[in-house]
């Protein structure tokens, strides 16, 4: 067993991959505990897991904690809705019609290495400092990765299912809608996966915008008064928001494509 556990592409028993997970975890709260309970590093810096968990079972029994997780969710969801409503129909297009990467890739990525962050003092000047400002720092941060990705995802479809279609007498809409897309539906999902953990990554973000409410408002707050384990629990808040909508993500693909090898 030991030997297949460096195996390129090797399966191991289910057991070792649990206790890979288990092993990091707990190695990385050993650190923590070491770090804080050995007074290594300043509690106002690093707070101890105990203090952190009190926290937390503070801030699960109140209201306003949960207001700003619902708000958070809520800018996350549009945002990355939008993009997905406009981003995919063109990546789609783009990795169709070479004419249609002509006109969209190429701008695509020039801009997609800007940062999100430096749209934010023109998004406040477009939108305002309300709830469409802070969906459209979310959006941009999502939506011209996922352009290019989806053209990938269209681009990775195995021409020789097109030229059957073709073959059989199929138009090019019905070979696109019945062909193209299907075949491409498996990385489409895990396009959407990654996309949907970049929109969570940019909540901060798009909160600094005024905000008044929200997970990462309340992390920006807590900062301005050195609340450090106020800090964590927002941190790890996003971050199991983030790990259930991705385990959402691959039940789903397991579901509707269980015959892909991997699809986890």
């Amino acid at each position: 067993m030991r030997s297949k556990l460096f195996v390129i592409r090797g399966e191991i028993h289910r057991s070792w991959y649990t206790t890979g997970i288990i092993t990091t975890f707990a190695g990385c709260l050993l650190l923590w505990s070491v770090l804080s309970y050995g007074s290594f590093v300043e509690p106002t810096f690093l707070p101890t897991p105990t203090l952190v968990l009190q926290q937390f079972l503070h801030q699960m029994v109140n209201p306003e904690f949960w207001n700003h997780v619902g708000i958070s969710i809520f800018r996350v969801s549009m945002g990355f809705l939008l993009a997905v409503i406009l981003g995919v129909p063109l990546g789609i297009l783009a990795g169709t019609y070479r004419f249609a990467e002509a006109l969209v890739v190429p701008s695509t990525e020039f801009i997609r290495y800007m940062p999100a962050t430096a749209f934010v003092p023109l998004i406040m000047v477009w939108a305002g400092i309300g709830e469409p400002a802070k969906i459209l720092v979310i959006f941009i941060g999502c939506f011209f990765q996922l352009v290019l990705m989806v053209a990938d995802n269209t681009r990775a479809v195995s021409k020789d299912l097109l030229e059957v279609s073709y073959t059989l007498g199929a138009r090019p809409g019905q070979t696109i809608e019945k062909v193209l897309i299907k075949a491409m539906l498996p990385d489409l999902m895990n396009t959407l996966r990654l996309i949907l953990g970049w929109a969570w990554s940019y909540l901060v973000v798009a909160e600094l915008v005024a905000a008044s409410s929200g997970l990462g408002f309340s992390i920006m707050k807590a900062q301005r008064f050195l609340n450090t384990d106020v800090i964590f629990v927002g941190i790890f808040v996003i971050g199991l928001l983030g790990l259930l909508t991705d385990r959402l993500f691959a039940l789903c693909h397991r579901r509707f494509f269980p015959w892909l090898e991997g699809g986890k």
